[in-house]
């Protein structure tokens, strides 16, 4: 039975349901108005001779849809295909259209208006027909994006040189290449009532706790907000610590580190439009573990993660101690040093404290007005800078020799952490740790830490705690904590991260074979 002509009846517009019209023309004319007639939403309108002359209405955004994929796969084919076609021989012009006439990956149909405009705002092209309430939305997506490079905020010494995307697609796909295995899921959500934001929440099935991949997928879907551009939008809504300085979820733009966090039982959390990648739920340690650990000699990183603690440590307390023992605990110098520091201060003028907050303070000018100068200047600038101003300030007299000394370690020991976002941490407790030495000496220093250490106990990232393995004390998880055991040794997840399968699948079934 051929396809009937429209009998001018049209179906009303349901303001509940937002249902498509029967009418073309009806369609054509709301779809105009709600996207304010923009000039790059194209509307192809054509006649079929072969359906008695029904009209259909091909609409597409120009910039986001491939124009080549629309015109030799959906407009020759249709035209071709029914061309060829007997007349009155097509019962369903919709089953036909998908069956016969779209050469293209990905085809559904679509009821609604708030369904049509989804699919055309994402790069998709829309049919719509005479007579026919159901429109056909066809996979055109535009396949522009920046090509894979290498880590623009994550050097590489040795491991794959290859980095994600603003494409949610190609990070999926880069995944995938790593871990091929049919228990990677993909859980999608869309965020943002504006900007209708592709979200992607990655995990191994039956390594990743069921618990915490749930309550990952609630707390995505209670978020409203207008907009997501970034994934910092989402972490101040997903993050159990809402007022902490220190970083409670994990970024990178790296494949290779996210397939290890998967394979460990971690969440990944994709935001289209962005090449950083959230992991959850993290734990203090992960800030100072780096992914070339996992590919050299155990021994050497090893002395590496040691040296990245005991660097924290120096870039968060260096400047206090230089404080309380200079204004307090002059005693606990040698006598030498205690002469040379002296003889530097004899013509400065201000006490140590206000010594330290003014390098401290110029030297994060500097740092921060290196990284908004354009790339050919930044670093220049940011060096000649530090050079020229510190050179002045101590022939001025302004601050001493010492003091740019322990400015520059300082700044040096906070570039030892893999990640950015626990080195602005540390750069901000510095300012309250200085204050509290120049009130109280070292009893203030000490203090100070103790508050630091309690808080972090107190930190749970998903129900995980902040500290683990450290507090609580899980002796197996040492293994991978502050010193890196070899490989062989390495046959157990995080306890507290992945409860399900705890041990690692080849040593799981060396176990079983010797038994």
């Amino acid at each position: 039975m051929p396809v009937s002509k429209n009998n001018n009846t049209s179906q009303q517009q349901n303001p509940a349901t937002n249902l498509l019209h029967t009418s073309l023309s009806e369609n054509i004319f709301t779809i105009k108005e709600a996207l304010g007639h923009s000039n790059d939403v194209i509307i192809r309108e054509m006649i079929i001779d072969k359906l008695d002359c029904l009209a259909i209405a091909i609409i597409n955004i120009d910039g986001i849809s491939d124009k080549t994929v629309i015109t030799d796969f959906i407009l020759e084919n249709l035209l071709f295909e029914i061309d060829n076609e007997p007349e009155n021989t097509i019962d369903n012009i919709n089953d036909y259209m998908k069956k016969q006439c779209l050469a293209v990956g990905d085809v559904k149909d679509l009821y609604d208006f708030t369904a049509l405009f989804t699919s055309i705002l994402n790069g998709e092209t829309v049919i719509v027909i005479e007579g026919q309430s159901v429109a056909i939305a066809t996979d055109t997506k535009s396949a522009k994006d920046r090509a894979v490079t290498e880590p623009q905020t994550e050097s590489v010494i040795r491991g794959p040189r290859e980095s994600f995307t603003e494409t949610l697609r190609t990070n999926t796909a880069l995944i995938r290449r790593k871990i091929k295995s049919p228990n990677l899921w993909i859980k999608s959500r869309v965020i943002g009532e504006v900007t209708q934001t592709d979200v992607a929440v990655m995990y191994i099935n039956g390594i990743a706790n069921d618990k915490i991949v749930q309550e990952v997928l609630d707390r995505l879907d209670k978020i409203k907000i207008d907009g997501v551009l970034e994934t910092g939008y989402l972490e101040d809504f997903i993050q159990d610590s809402k007022f902490s300085i220190f970083p409670m979820i994990y970024n990178t733009e790296r494949p290779d580190v996210i397939a290890g966090e998967l394979l460990e039982g971690r969440i990944a959390i994709l935001v289209d439009g962005t090449p950083l990648v959230l992991t959850v739920p993290v734990v203090f340690t992960s800030f100072l573990q780096a992914a070339e650990d996992y590919y050299q000699n155990w021994i050497i990183s090893s002395l590496i993660r040691l040296l990245r603690f005991f660097g924290i440590l120096l870039a968060l307390i260096m400047p206090s101690l230089y404080v309380a023992i200079t204004t307090f605990h002059q005693e606990m110098l040698p006598t030498p040093m205690l002469i040379s520091i002296a003889s530097q201060r004899e013509g400065v003028p201000f006490p140590a404290v206000v010594e330290a907050l003014i390098m401290e303070v110029a030297f994060e000018i500097l740092r921060e007005a290196g990284l908004r100068m354009p790339r050919t200047i930044g670093p220049a600038v940011s060096i000649v800078g530090t050079l020229v101003i510190g050179q002045a300030a101590v022939e001025a007299g302004v601050v001493s020799a010492v003091m740019v000394i322990i400015v520059a370690l300082t700044a040096i020991c906070s570039f030892l952490f893999p990640s950015y976002g626990l080195s602005n941490t540390i750069r901000v407790l510095r300012f309250p740790l200085m204050i509290l030495a120049a009130i109280f000496g070292l009893f203030g220093v000490m203090f100070g830490i103790m508050m630091i250490i309690l808080h972090l106990c107190s930190l749970r990232s998903f129900g995980v705690p902040y500290m683990s393995p450290f507090g609580p004390l899980i002796v197996k998880d040492q293994k991978d904590a502050m010193v890196l055991f070899p490989r062989r040794k390495l046959f157990t997840r995080p306890r507290l991260v992945s409860q399900q399968n705890n041990v690692r699948e080849q040593q799981y079934y060396e176990k079983r074979t010797k038994h």
